[in-house]
């Protein structure tokens, strides 16, 4: 089983997608968290990338592309995946297409959250991300348990990112809304799409995305 999970920045997608691994025993794929841990560990990769996600702009599909590859053949994707933030072109969506025939792993369903852009803009602004596992959470909304520290690996070490600055939150929404929709469509078309509001409390949304994965 593979479930793609779709939407803009701070739509909430990868906090849900946490939980939802731990019920499928299937791994997130958050191309996210792969390209800032190859920014991170100085890799080939992680440069070219810096630029573009320091920006706020999509990085190349080839460059994307052959990351989520490469992921794919790791053992613990041999149920399937969750793949938060890939595919975001069309291009992207039809090698994936191809790389899933091959592997002979057919989409279950793509969830599309959908969240107005105010809301967008004040959770990107005052999220905070554990550098050690990528779990996020919120200076108003959705604060640690314990101050400072991460409830999923118990880390001290949470930060804001450089991509949630104002001034880039704003670029990345507007790349997003350009460049994406046309996934949906993609997607819609294939009859596979299922649209939840993502607004709300976690387990409320929790509740409308496994009930539109049931569909």
């Amino acid at each position: 089983m593979v479930y793609i999970l779709f939407g803009p920045p701070g739509s909430g997608k990868g906090t849900q997608a946490k939980t939802l691994q731990e019920e499928l025993k299937i791994p997130q794929l958050s191309t996210g968290d792969m390209l800032r841990e190859a920014i991170e560990a100085g890799t080939e990769l992680g440069m070219k990338a810096k630029g573009f996600m320091g920006a706020g702009d999509l990085v190349p599909n080839k460059v994307m592309v052959g990351l989520i590859e490469e992921r794919l053949k790791e053992s613990d994707c041999a149920n399937g995946c969750l793949l938060d933030g890939f595919p975001r072109t069309v291009p992207q969506a039809e090698a994936l297409e191809t790389m899933l025939a091959v592997a002979d792993k057919p989409i279950s369903k793509v969830v599309s959250f959908q969240v107005d852009e105010e809301e967008l803009v004040s959770r990107l602004s005052g999220r905070m991300v554990c550098a050690s596992c990528g779990a996020s959470f919120h200076e108003q909304t959705r604060q640690p348990r314990e101050a400072g520290k991460c409830d999923y690996c118990g880390s001290s070490n949470l930060k804001k990112r450089e991509d949630d600055k104002p001034e880039v939150v704003q670029n990345r929404l507007q790349t997003f809304a350009k460049e994406t929709t046309q996934v949906e469509e993609f997607y819609r078309g294939k009859g596979l799409l299922a649209q939840i509001n993502a607004m709300g409390e976690f387990n409320e949304v929790y509740s409308r995305l496994r009930g539109a994965m049931r569909q």
